[in-house]
């Protein structure tokens, strides 16, 4: 089908070249004769909604934009350049060094002031990931991408928040650098990068930033085509908007990428992963919504799914879902589902052993954890959040509805056995 030659017009693409979406999506109203109203009526909302859409910079709704977008026919080429974060403009400042002595302690000042920043603690580490995501740093040029995404996945799954905001920034601006060759692979990297972020700023409660890096890494992933970038940057967006008490827009947005994913064909063991990922997440997004049947018809699913993949995920797999993780993920359903007995049931005989990360063997913790509180059982609690602590501290440090069960349990039983010591690892940590 031709394109427009509105689209191709000198004010369209510096528009998009502006990162303008609600501009474009203004001109393309206007070129149609509609009115705000009509609009509004087109794609669900209302006129006020369309006027902010078409004058804000800032996008708080990207499915909307999408939707405004694809009625006043704006190109999908068009319109990823304008959802395109900008290129980093920033340069680097060039230091002259005095002696051979200054360019050598250069590194180990580097070094020290990261151990100082990262002591910091996560919190006071967001403020550099805001500027990060407010204008893209200038290239580090500290390595090789690959390597350095996969290091920092590790610190994910060890739980080390606060190193990992500290590599962000760096990983955020290469990661753009590389974009530039328009290869999918090099998009699909970036949307990665913007998925991990949105991973740990979840863990950390953070879910306005969480909102940002989520919708930046659906962009990507749609500009690169892959399915499995798809998928876990859908996962994000939709694990935030449960955070934000939008569960049904979370769970038509699960719903439509488990569809997707399965209209792939799942050919690999990777995107099978994928899939039955995503079954999990749903499950757990209809359970959080007390949609019972639903949740508990989703994770028999997903343990059919999970059935034919091996124990223990092969390092590097985007997707680490084995069948002892979808049972993980049921102990979850059901306290959600306010059935903390059955929760403790499908708990039993998970043991950390069956985990391959710190991350996992720890959430293994909070999750009996919680089912643990809300059966009223303070001494199981404190026992399991003692056990998720030893395997990672930051899963019970930097969590804060975690932490609220630290605090309520120092509150309301500080004799019970394990309770003072959880406590004093937990405030010490801090």
């Amino acid at each position: 089908m031709p394109v427009d030659p509105l689209w191709n017009s000198t004010t369209a693409l510096q528009l998009a070249a502006q990162r303008r979406p609600g501009a474009l999506i203004r001109i393309g109203r206007q070129h149609h004769c509609w009115t705000l109203a009509a609009l509004a009526d087109r794609i669900g909302c209302s006129p006020a909604t369309v006027s902010r859409l078409e004058r804000r910079t800032r996008i708080a709704d990207l499915a909307l934009v999408h939707r405004a977008a694809r009625e006043v026919g704006v190109p999908r080429h068009i319109l990823m350049t304008s959802l395109a974060p900008p290129p980093a403009t920033a340069t680097t400042a060039t230091r002259v060094t005095a002696s051979q002595r200054d360019a050598e302690e250069d590194p180990m000042r580097r070094r020290t002031l990261l151990a100082a920043t990262a002591a910091a603690g996560p919190a006071a580490l967001l403020m550099g990931l805001d500027d990060a995501l407010a204008d893209t740093p200038a290239p580090s040029g500290a390595g090789p991408l690959d390597s350095r995404l996969t290091g920092a996945r590790a610190l994910y799954d060890r739980g080390a928040h606060a190193r990992l905001l500290v590599a962000l920034p760096g990983l955020i601006a290469d990661a753009h650098q590389g974009a530039v060759s328009r290869r999918s692979l090099d998009q699909a990297r970036l949307s990665a990068v913007y998925s991990l972020a949105s991973a740990v700023l979840i863990k950390l409660g953070s879910y306005d930033r969480a909102r940002l890096t989520a919708d930046r890494a659906r962009t990507w992933a749609e500009i690169s085509g892959s399915p499995l970038a798809a998928a876990a940057a859908a996962r994000e967006l939709a694990i935030v908007l449960r955070h934000q008490d939008q569960h049904g827009a979370a769970q038509r947005l699960m719903s439509s990428a488990t569809d997707d994913l399965e209209a792939s064909g799942l050919r690999t063991d990777a995107t099978a992963a994928a899939y039955a990922q995503m079954l999990c997440t749903l499950a757990y997004t209809a359970a959080r919504a007390g949609q019972r049947t639903e949740a508990l018809a989703m994770t028999e699913e997903a343990r059919r799914a999970a059935s034919r993949l091996p124990q223990a995920a092969p390092p590097g797999r985007l997707f680490a879902i084995s069948p002892a993780a979808v049972d993980l993920y049921a102990v979850g359903v059901h306290w959600a589902l306010g059935d903390a007995g059955a929760a403790l049931d499908a708990g039993k005989n998970l043991r950390p052993e069956q985990f391959p990360t710190a991350e996992r063997k720890a959430r293994l913790g909070t999750d009996m954890a919680r089912a643990w509180w809300a059966w009223q059982r303070p001494e199981q609690t404190a026992r399991a959040l003692l056990d998720a602590y030893r395997a990672s501290p930051g899963e019970v440090r930097d969590r804060p509805a975690i932490r609220r069960i630290v605090t309520e349990l120092a509150e309301r039983h500080p004799r019970t056995s394990g309770v003072r010591e959880l406590h004093t690892a937990v405030t010490r940590a801090s």
